[in-house]
């Protein structure tokens, strides 16, 4: 089979937090399954495999663009219009293009014109659900969004991306929930393809020697950005409902925004919920505890779902995270929102330590199902689809666009 040639075009920091990490590891990924990539980033932040090629287009060597300086969204459609002029010479060394939201509209023009494939990532629902649905809830529960909040509702933003949307061959879905909000909102069914992120086993594994014991106080962690998206409030009233509190703990790792720490001061401070900051050492909190909680209003996958799988602790979540987590398999799952469920759930394993241990021996064992090797391996296999899906397209086309020709025979 031959190898699939790829160029990547990621408008940030490859290799940095957040996206920035996916997208590393997705090429990392793509390089051990044996793809052949081109990368087009803004800057590079970490190094990738040597038989990855890297082009920037924010930065030459040590000097960078400054992102603050252009203005983000600048930044971005900087780096697009670069890479689409660099495609324009490449369409003979290129298979499928990768690109990634607010960076890909003259890209996948130009993509569309030379007739190469195009993918574009979504890392979260639909920004038109996303900025929805959590402007409800903020409404509901009385906090304000910062006009910087990722999540405050940008009419330009979602402008570009719904034309994204419109222009690429397929959008890349993480999740079932994801796919769901696309085709909730009218996007065909057939454009949606369905990969998914991973873990890294080097940093994220078990301690095995930890065991279910009905006698220890039970540890719950919620790991992220405490904002309203995230659902927070949710796992604080569940987690105080709860008779966990009376000797548990509820670990919190991640910067609390200013307005919703405000707003749940009184949560916060119980003495039963430990507010630790930003922390580097995620994982090894995990290993530590035993549950480990994200009631998501809006994700794309949830990461750190599966992350906490690999570290074996098990998840409760809502049914917007990702459906890696398998309610009363591996996981429980929980309704959007529903506080009532999310407290029976956490007494439920505080009770019954032989279904935790049941659950977190579940996790463990799925796990290297969902390592980023795995996942990049099953991305390939996506951008193979999406390159014969092209190919069938573009070959039904010509044949309607023969078949509106006149007949020879008919004309005198």
């Amino acid at each position: 089979m031959n190898k699939v040639r790829v160029l990547y075009s990621f408008p940030h920091k490859l290799g940095a937090d957040r996206i920035c990490y996916t997208a590393w590891q997705q090429v990392n990924g793509l390089a051990a399954a044996g793809a052949e990539v081109m990368v087009h980033a803004g800057v590079l932040q970490r190094p990738v495999p040597p038989e990855v090629a890297v082009y920037t287009t924010l930065s030459r060597g040590r000097i960078r663009i400054p992102y603050r300086l252009l203005g983000t969204m600048n930044a971005l459609a900087l780096h697009d219009y670069i890479v689409s002029r660099r495609i324009e010479n490449l369409k003979d060394q290129v298979d499928i293009i990768h690109t990634w939201p607010d960076a890909a509209l003259r890209t996948l023009k130009v993509a569309t014109r030379l007739g190469i494939p195009t993918v574009l990532e979504r890392p979260n629902a639909h920004t038109r659900y996303a900025y929805e649905s959590v402007q409800r809830e903020a409404q509901r529960i009385g906090v304000v969004l910062p006009p910087t909040d990722e999540y405050a509702f940008k009419e330009d933003v979602l402008e570009r991306e719904e034309a994204e949307y419109r222009l690429t061959d397929f959008l890349l879905c993480p999740s079932d929930f994801t796919i769901k909000t696309f085709l909730n909102q009218g996007i065909p069914a057939e454009k949606l393809l369905k990969h998914g992120y991973g873990f890294d086993a080097k940093t994220c594994y078990p301690d095995l020697s930890r065991v279910a014991d009905a006698h220890r106080s039970l540890t719950m962690l919620f790991a992220g950005v405490a904002a309203v998206r995230k659902g927070l409030h949710f796992a604080l009233e569940a987690w105080l409902n709860s008779p966990a509190r009376e000797n548990g703990t509820f670990l919190i790792a991640g910067h609390v925004l200013p307005a919703y720490a405000e707003r749940f001061s009184e949560m916060l401070s119980h003495p039963s919920v430990k507010v630790l900051g930003h922390r580097q050492d995620v994982p090894n909190l995990m290993r530590q505890s035993d549950l480990f909680v994200l009631p998501s209003i809006e994700e794309g996958f949830g990461l750190v779902c599966v992350e906490a799988m690999g570290c074996g602790s098990v998840p409760l979540v809502s049914e917007a995270c990702t459906d890696v987590c398998r309610h009363m398999q591996n996981a429980l799952v929980h309704e959007v929102g529903n506080v009532k469920q999310l407290t029976e759930h956490i007494t439920l394993l505080h009770e019954n330590r032989d279904l935790l241990a049941r659950l977190r021996e579940a996790s463990i064992l799925e796990a290297p199902q969902h390592t980023w090797t795995a996942t990049g391996r099953r991305l390939l296999e996506v951008y193979r689809e999406a390159i014969e899906r092209k190919r069938g397209r573009t070959a039904r086309a010509d044949v309607a666009s023969l078949a509106t020709l006149p007949n020879p025979s008919n004309i005198q």
